[in-house]
């Protein structure tokens, strides 16, 4: 990198702060906190624990924007003001230590775009994940697998917890159902994206022919609601059916009526949990799945009329990304329109580029 490469590289990340500083408006978050200030103040405002706890959370988090978006703004003016002086005064010491973090600058500025991306309501929410193996049997149900892994993985390298809500294995292979919650930071924030159909192609493992296979997964992602999130449901919205557990033979499950599988009338949603011999344990996680996928339903209708779209165009039934392991290796995105060449890393669960760039080309 030389220094006009290295300038240009501090143009465009002077660009991207300025379209974040428009987004976030770092006067009025300033202005906001003066006034959260003032009212804690207010001996009145802790009597309403509800309504403290909000505001408090609100205070986190415009306090951890405005930090991070600070401190990108100061390393680029910083690295600005340093590489003027180093190539008046011929510095050539300090013009390399420059072009050696540049990598680090451009990180930072990156962190700081994708935590605007963040900053919605729900996005620090606990996500709810479902898998769903499309037809192709054997096949299908193995993909799901491999991308249950996949998230796994992402969450075991990110430091966040995971809980099984239901999990069915395949007849033969693979996963013919899998529902869970990864607990975390911003963990909606992040895999709302990955809402969606998954694509593989590859030489079947199951094929004694060695011919290739194309397999379909779905994956369906929902916040997992607040308690101070109201969303009523009443029995006569749904349908409640009980049956035998399917897991391994023998045991416990297999033995009573403890799965619950839920049928929302009104919008045909269904969910099912199986994964605790309590029944009652089971309705509820199976409640708190269908609270979660309605009240997402709710978030993209609002999206879809601020946007203009038609109802009948929203959901996540759609292909949103290919994995492809033969004749060459590529995972795709059909969003970003960006191709990655290490598909190996990519499903032991390295997903956060992808996820960045999809999340960076659906906020311009």
């Amino acid at each position: 990198m030389d220094n006009y490469e290295y300038s240009e590289l501090l143009k465009t990340l002077t660009t991207k702060l300025e379209n974040v500083k428009a987004i976030i408006k770092p006067e009025i978050i300033k202005n906001r906190l003066k006034e959260i200030s003032t009212m804690e103040e207010d001996e009145s405002f802790w009597t309403d624990i509800e309504r403290a706890k909000n505001i408090q959370k609100e205070k986190n988090r415009l306090n951890t924007i405005l930090l991070k978006y600070t401190k990108a703004n100061s390393l680029v003016v910083d690295a600005k003001e340093l590489l003027e002086m180093a190539i008046e005064e011929e510095d050539s010491e300090t013009v390399e230590q420059l072009f050696s973090e540049a990598q680090n600058l451009e990180s930072n500025v990156r962190k700081v775009e994708i935590e605007v991306m963040l900053s919605g309501e729900e996005d620090g929410n606990n996500a709810i994940i479902s898998i769903h193996p499309g037809a192709g049997g054997t096949e299908s149900n193995d993909w799901a697998s491999m991308l249950y892994r996949m998230y796994l993985r992402w969450a075991e390298i990110k430091g966040f917890k995971v809980e099984t809500l239901d999990f069915q294995e395949g007849e033969e292979a693979g996963i013919k159902d899998v529902s869970f919650i990864i607990k975390g930071e911003n963990a909606y924030g992040y895999l709302k994206v990955e809402n969606g159909i998954h694509r593989l192609v590859r030489i079947s493992p199951f094929d004694s022919n060695a011919k290739r296979h194309t397999s379909f997964s779905s994956v369906m992602v929902s916040p997992e609601v607040d308690d101070d999130i109201d969303i009523e449901i009443e029995d006569k919205d749904i349908r409640v059916d009980t049956y035998r557990a399917s897991g391994a033979g023998g045991q416990h499950v297999n033995k009573t009526d403890s799965a619950i599988r839920i049928t929302h009338i009104e919008t045909n949603i269904v969910v099912q949990c199986q994964n605790d011999r309590s029944q009652h344990k089971n309705r509820a996680n199976a409640m708190k799945m269908l609270k979660s996928r309605l009240y997402e339903l709710e978030l993209e209708k609002q999206q879809a009329q601020k946007d203009g779209i038609q109802k009948s165009e929203i959901g996540w039934g759609h292909q949103i990304r290919s994995y492809v392991l033969t004749p060459y290796q590529q995972v795709k995105d059909n969003r970003s329109n960006k191709a990655y060449s290490k598909v190996d890393a990519i499903l032991e669960g390295d997903i956060d580029r992808v996820i960045e760039d999809v999340l960076i080309h659906l906020s311009s």
